[in-house]
């Protein structure tokens, strides 16, 4: 099959190149090679492609930016899906887009999670781009795939097990804060990656939700990280009143892979599991970035 893979140098992108490409023909491209926002630029590269997917990972994720910069949050999150739409709704093909845990407030008590039927109440401008993004797609054509995920970490790019790292190399003995009242399930990009594929396969439509099993507190996933990394460290937990933030984020972002399920096709793991295999594969890469060796 021909897929072109928008975002293609993030972090889910680079893991879906790796995924994809032995099975599939890719057209791997990021933003310097195709602007999502640019519908001219879409048409033209989309158009000499001709692919039968177009699998979206380009998008405007620094949650606290996106409340200062929102046309630009607005552009790439809500117009460039809008134009990926367009172009299959016209030419043929299927969209996979992916969306998020911030399309919904987090009001319900953990364990609680959300299923992709719940009504979607997003409470930051970046849920309200990716929810518009959404809506975009649904609206311009039934050829889709909303792959609704969370917490999303791995080897490329910025993420919260790299952040944590970085502070506990650079001062070991300092307290590092984080949040124990927010509750999600760390995904691993590869292993989404693999769980997309397997979509693919099965030729999936519609909404679905794919997030590492199980579910715990940042700070749960903090401590976890550093000791599989082999990392004294200092983490203390504190509320997310004692750690403002410019956008406000969901205190229960736990979705429940329900479709993918009832359809025999979950290929997520324990987010426990996941991050220890990350922790172990790519120690020594992650260890010589956060020291800047």
């Amino acid at each position: 099959m021909k897929i072109l893979i928008t975002g293609s140098n993030g972090q889910l992108g680079t893991d879906a190149v790796a995924v994809l490409g032995g099975a599939h023909e890719l057209l791997a491209l990021g933003r310097l090679d195709l602007d999502i926002t640019d519908e001219a630029g879409v048409e033209r590269v989309a158009g000499n492609f001709r692919p039968a997917c177009i699998l979206n990972c380009a998008a405007y994720t620094r949650v606290d930016d996106c409340e200062g910069q929102r046309e630009l949050a607005f552009a790439v999150n809500v117009s460039g899906p809008r134009n990926l739409a367009a172009w299959v709704q016209r030419f043929g093909g299927k969209l996979i887009h992916i969306s998020t845990d911030y399309v919904f407030d987090g009001g319900r008590t953990a364990p609680n999670s959300y299923v992709e039927e719940d009504e979607p109440n997003p409470i930051s401008y970046y849920g309200r781009t990716k929810l518009e993004g959404e809506r975009a797609i649904q609206e311009l054509t039934d050829h889709y795939l909303i792959v609704r995920t969370a917490w999303v970490y791995g080897v490329e790019g910025r993420n919260f097990p790299k952040t944590i790292l970085r502070l506990a190399l650079k001062e070991p003995h300092k307290a590092i804060r984080v949040v124990n009242d927010q509750f999600g399930s760390p995904t691993w990009s590869h292993r989404l990656a693999r769980q997309i594929a397997r979509l693919i396969e099965v030729d999936g439509q519609g909404i679905y939700h794919a997030t590492a099993e199980g579910y715990g507190s940042w700070y749960e996933v903090a401590v976890t990280f550093l000791k599989h990394m082999g990392v004294p460290h200092n983490v203390v937990p504190c509320t997310s009143d004692q750690f403002p933030t410019r956008a406000i984020r969901p205190k229960n972002s736990i979705l429940e892979n329900r479709r993918l399920n009832a359809e025999g096709i979950n290929c997520m793991s324990p987010w426990e599991e996941d991050l220890e295999d990350f922790a172990v594969r790519f120690r020594e890469r992650l260890t010589r970035e956060a020291t800047g060796a």
